[in-house]
């Protein structure tokens, strides 16, 4: 997928795993101070990954689909959000689930990216619950 300020691709984590980490970690490390140890999990080589890059060729964001249809370590750099990077990396994933057949999405939502989410269709289900310190609401993308 591509945009005028940036290209969107996906692949598997040997390919995608050094730009995809250093983005994951500062954002979620760094910005956000969860654990080092919780950030990159046994889940990542089985899951399919998305970068973003400027048109500089800069990694942006990143995202990844785990086999079960969970959508999650979606990140966005501070200067990019709220330009519509993540809107076009969330419809790039969605877009995948529909032609590849994977299980019907879900995702584990920081509860301030609720509202982002409910405007993709996610549905928030059940209580707040915390991960790694931060509150989130499991959220399902309906039939």
């Amino acid at each position: 997928m591509t945009d005028d300020a940036f290209v969107i691709r996906d692949g598997d984590w040997d390919s995608l795993r050094g730009e995809a980490a250093l983005i994951r970690f500062g954002v979620f490390v760094l910005e956000q101070d969860v654990p080092e140890e919780l950030e990159l999990d046994l889940l990542d080589p089985d899951c399919r990954h998305w970068l973003v890059h400027d048109r500089n060729g800069e990694a942006i964001a990143t995202a990844r689909l785990a086999p079960d249809g969970q959508i999650g370590r979606m990140a966005v750099l501070p200067d990019w959000r709220g330009r519509g990077v993540g809107t076009a990396l969330l419809r790039a994933i969605l877009a995948h689930t529909d032609e590849s057949g994977h299980p019907r999405p879900y995702l584990h939502a920081q509860e301030q990216a609720v509202g982002f989410y409910e405007r993709a269709g996610f549905v928030a289900e059940g209580p707040l619950f915390d991960d790694a310190g931060i509150p989130h609401r499991l959220m399902r993308l309906p039939p």
